[in-house]
């Protein structure tokens, strides 16, 4: 088994750091002197697979997830009607689509991760700052999404043996788990492991599967309710219970929620696109995104206030009505544990897809003699089950929640700067060995960008008095931290500015002061061979010409063209 060490290697690595090291290979682009690995360099033509119908199958399965289907009730609950939220969902998909289809763009054609592309922009050095930060969210909801997700085991086990509901508690009051919710946390995160080192050129086959099961689950879920309460329920008939500028902010609030729930994918889109086969086939994601996700809100609006009919109260959250089931004898069980099983596996998809390899490409460029991508899995599955203790976190931190979840604060001006310098700074030309060297052109100022993070402080200062008053926001509604009215409604659309703001910014920084040396005139890429290209892999002929002239560059040479003087790198 390729997981599991010899015994040998065991012994040694319990004894040595050394024996830990990965073997060092030859890069196709980074210099002899800096440690890489396979899982940094530009993807293989040979797994470069991921075609428009991966594209539609990824988001599919990405959207239907119990996050989802509850984001219309967040925003109906703060007094807005459908005929708010389901604008504000469309408008704020379309918003965060925009820029996942402008940087999936720099994987699609230079197939490289985001933790490698990143450093164009902000230099090799303070590229460090972005990929550090969303690291450390991808781990954090890694562990959130779990925790939520042993509800879906509680559900299974208990629909098969229902005692389980009646296993004694033993762990005290103040850990905020019990028992039973132990057990169930630790068979999700078990049987969850093994998932998350699926190679992503294999995920297609896990789309699939929930691609099959997520959507059949979700619409039989709401075809019962609507058939049990004889019909939708009243709440496409209630209206906004706010009006006027009250009710404009909480519309941009409300879409600022649908985008920031999307922000670190709207970085680190390039570790996905970079499997693909086609530079053209990531654009799907521009209509399909906001398109499934509203379909995904619709069903939990109707769903729910079917709910309002049967039970008396509008349940928001689908495992609430299917543990209801359970009450329903032999057939109610049999459709409990099949759907929870469903949700479980919508749950693993989306940490695999949103969080699990995010943050493993991010520790793979941090530690590269030590980490790989399937290593970097393992790792993010320790610190974000375990280390953070996200039972813990979700009973009690809701100060640390509130700081999480407004972390798009500092995610978007990422996203907007990464897309502004691709397309409007280097017109879409980067050097790809150049963002291996840390003395490339990409070095700028001692490996940072000054204009990234002029553009950064622009986009976030704005922003903190209202993220400060979030995170002192008490469960009995008073707030210590006093800002004006101005600041807490900039920061209801938070993520739409930082991420204008930045691009804005760093585009006007770029072409007013331009960094000498890092712009050039055709796209130099990283790839060894183009064995395994054919004329029908949909590849235009301007990129396939591109990539053969880049095929003849010998390595040896490469560091005679990219050598830059310092005093031309800022």
């Amino acid at each position: 088994m390729p997981f599991v060490p010899t015994k040998q290697q065991f012994k040694s690595r319990i004894t040595s750091v050394k024996a830990w090291e990965l073997p060092k290979q030859n890069s196709a682009v980074a210099p002899e002197h800096v440690w890489t690995n396979a899982d940094m360099d530009p993807t293989p033509i040979e797994n470069q697979t991921w075609s428009i119908w991966t594209w539609m199958a990824y988001w599919a399965t990405d959207t239907i997830n119990l996050g989802t289907w509850q984001t219309a009730s967040s925003i109906i609950a703060v007094g807005l009607s459908w005929r708010e939220a389901i604008p504000a969902i469309v408008v704020g998909c379309t918003c965060v689509a925009i820029p996942m289809v402008l940087n999936g763009a720099i994987g699609a054609k230079l197939h490289i991760p985001f933790s490698v592309a990143i450093r164009a922009s902000f230099g090799f050095y303070f590229a460090y700052f972005a990929i550090i930060s969303r690291a450390i969210l991808a781990m954090f909801w890694l562990g959130i999404q779990g925790a939520n997700g042993a509800q879906c085991v509680t559900i299974m086990i208990q629909s098969i043996w229902p005692s389980y509901g009646n296993i004694k508690n033993h762990i005290p009051e103040g850990q905020g788990i019990t028992t039973q919710g132990m057990i169930s946390y630790f068979l999700f995160w078990i049987i969850q492991l093994p998932l998350l080192l699926i190679p992503p050129t294999k995920l297609r086959w896990l789309f699939i599967t929930k691609l099959i099961s997520a959507p059949i689950t979700a619409l039989a879920t709401m075809g019962w309710c609507v058939h049990k309460a004889g019909g939708s329920g009243d709440i496409f008939a209630a209206h906004a219970t706010v009006t006027g500028s009250t009710k404009a902010y909480l519309f941009l609030s409300s879409m600022s929620a649908v985008t920031g729930s999307w922000s670190t994918l709207a970085c680190n889109i390039p570790d996905f696109s970079r499997y693909a086969r086609s530079s053209k086939g990531q654009f799907i994601q521009l209509p399909f995104l906001p398109i499934i996700f509203t379909l995904c809100a619709v069903i939990g609006i109707v769903t729910t206030s079917a709910t309002g009919v049967i039970y008396g109260e509008l349940i928001w959250n689908p495992l609430v009505i299917i543990a209801k089931w359970m009450d329903s004898g032999h057939g109610g069980r049999a459709a409990a544990f099949f759907a929870a099983t469903s949700w479980y596996i919508a749950q693993v998809g989306t940490n695999i897809t949103a969080n699990s390899i995010s943050a493993a490409n991010d520790l793979t460029v941090l530690f590269p003699k030590y980490i790989n991508i399937t290593r970097g899995c393992i790792i993010a599955a320790i610190v974000g089950g375990w280390v953070i203790v996200p039972w813990k976190i979700l009973s009690s931190a809701q100060t640390f929640l509130a700081f999480m979840g407004g972390y798009a604060v500092f995610l978007a001006p990422i996203a907007g700067i990464l897309a502004s310098d691709y397309w409007l700074v280097k017109k879409q030309h980067y050097d790809v060995p150049a963002c291996y060297d840390p003395d490339g052109r990409y070095r700028y100022w001692k490996g940072i960008n000054w204009r990234a993070v002029f553009a950064m402080l622009v986009s976030i200062s704005p922003n903190l008095p209202g993220l400060g008053y979030s995170i002192g926001q008490n469960a009995d509604g008073t707030n210590p931290v006093k800002i004006s009215a101005g600041a807490k409604n900039l920061y209801t659309f938070d993520w739409l500015f930082g991420f204008c703001t930045s691009v804005v910014v760093y585009t006007a920084l770029g072409l007013i002061f331009p960094a000498n040396g890092t712009s050039i005139d055709n796209t130099v890429y990283g790839l060894r061979t183009t064995e395994g290209v054919q004329a029908g892999d949909n590849r235009s002929s301007d990129e396939e010409s591109a990539r053969a002239k880049q095929i003849g560059l010998d390595e040896k040479k490469y560091d005679e063209k990219k050598v830059v003087s310092t005093a031309d790198l800022h």
